[in-house]
């Protein structure tokens, strides 16, 4: 009982310490750091290993609230490293870029902060004070010699700039010689991203620095994005640089039949005539094309509602351009919250993302991660499986199953999972090796040997 209650102590100090860091209460830091220091190992050292269960020191809780004085008190008097790393690879400089702290960042790097140190999801402070638009935090930061083409996981900084409609961000960029036509992983672009975004004036700066209009990713081109949101200004300003109405995406479809799906009769006027007739539309006209891709989507839906009764699969859902364009709204607030470790606004976000579209298995493998990090198993693999039912052949939609059990303790279940997702990705080491620990963990927890589902 006694190791118990100390274990508490110990474990309230570390949290008001960090508390008191993040509140800029240097005198209640001051005399918790002398608390923490019971065995006289000195106090640099008790700051140093204070963390908490993301990894994240005193420092990044002070960066992350524009605590300069607080920084300053942890590195010149404590003498703590500047550049630790939580548990996502994320900095304090980083954690301060985040939230726009340029005297804090500034502070950072004058002593000794790599600006080139990213995240385990490739992200630098400079996509994220390109992503806020904070263009004296960009300009200090390309003065220490960033890569101003380093890749994220969502793209260059260019790309985080047109994506949140950053005007400024991207017109500095593009003059500091951001590459307009850079692709990340899936073929994005900084134009897509604009289009995407509606920004009509990151579109027009980007396409008059060379950004090619005609781009494909995801199997749609800019007009095809543009045609689905109603955005008029958009695609003339796509029109005029170049843009090619007559391109098909990866279901074979035009910029004006996507138009048509969604009954866009403004965006099917304006496309008509630069549009080549399509075989099958015996009305080569504004009605004709509409009614034409009403039937299309009728035969549509009810293929694959006999699909999904086959299968067992949950009936995709019609959702309005609208809805789609309010879920990604609210998919990225998660996505900014889920970066905060903020993990149950994000959950709030992404649960008024899937209501919104309920098709989007990408919005239930990150609320299940979410869930995860809160130590909410249960809910967890309930999200996980709803990920899975809709893309069974996810390889991580099977990851997020298995970490679920994982948790739970359920290690042949988690094995189970692990592996189905080998058999989708067999290159995949981080799948391979939770597999194995998965298998390993399950015999040591049972004290037997746990059965292997690839026997």
């Amino acid at each position: 009982m006694a190791d118990a209650t100390a274990a508490l102590e110990a474990r309230s100090k570390v949290q008001a310490f960090l508390e008191a860091a993040r509140a800029g209460d240097l005198d209640s830091l001051k005399n918790l750091v002398a608390a923490l220091d019971e065995e006289g190992t000195g106090a640099a050292a008790v700051a140093a290993a204070v963390r908490d269960a993301n990894k994240r020191t005193a420092l990044h809780f002070a960066a992350r609230e524009g605590r300069t004085d607080v920084c300053q008190f942890l590195i010149d008097q404590l003498g703590l490293p500047v550049d630790p790393k939580d548990d996502d690879g994320e900095t304090p400089l980083i954690h301060a870029a985040r939230q726009g702290h340029l005297h804090t960042a500034k502070y950072l790097l004058d002593h000794g902060a790599d600006p080139s140190v990213a995240s385990s999801l490739g992200a630098t402070a400079l996509h994220h004070a390109a992503g806020i638009g904070n263009t004296e935090l960009i300009k200090l930061l390309l003065s220490k010699g960033v890569d101003i083409e380093s890749e994220s996981d969502a793209g260059t900084p260019l790309v985080w700039a047109a994506g949140h409609g950053q005007l400024d961000a991207v017109k500095l960029l593009l003059q500091h010689n951001a590459k307009p036509n850079t692709e990340n992983a899936d073929g994005v672009t900084a134009l897509l991203s604009a289009v995407a975004a509606g920004s009509l004036p990151c579109l027009e700066v980007l396409i008059e620095a060379g950004a090619n209009p005609n781009i494909k990713a995801g199997g749609a081109t800019p007009l095809h994005i543009a045609a689905d949101s109603r955005n008029i200004e958009v695609i003339n300003c796509l029109l005029k640089a170049g843009g090619d109405p007559n391109t098909c995406d990866d279901d074979g479809l035009k910029p004006i039949q996507v138009a048509a799906w969604s009954n866009n009769r403004e965006v099917v006027e304006l496309l008509l005539p630069l549009t080549s007739p399509i075989p099958g539309v015996s009305n080569w006209n504004v009605d004709g094309i509409i009614e034409y891709m009403a039937k299309e989507s009728e035969e549509k839906s009810q293929l694959k509602e006999a699909t999904s009764k086959r299968s067992g699969r949950p009936q995709p859902v019609e959702v309005s351009s609208e809805a789609k364009k309010r879920s990604l709204e609210a998919k990225s607030r998660g996505d900014d919250a889920f970066r905060r470790k903020d993990y149950l606004v994000a959950v709030d976000a992404y649960t008024q993302a899937t209501e919104l579209d309920p098709n989007d298995a990408t919005v239930l493998s990150n609320r299940s991660l979410c869930w995860l990090r809160a130590g909410q198993a249960e809910r967890a693999l309930e999200d996980a499986k709803a990920c899975r039912a809709l893309r069974p052949d996810w390889a991580k939609a099977c990851y997020r199953e298995g970490a679920a059990h994982r948790l739970l303790q359920r290690f042949e279940e988690a094995a189970n999972a692990f592996y189905e997702g080998v058999q989708l990705e067999p290159e995949n080491k981080e799948l391979v090796s939770a597999f194995r620990e998965a298998i390993e963990a399950g015999r040591k927890f049972h004290g037997v040997d746990t059965p292997n589902p690839a026997q």
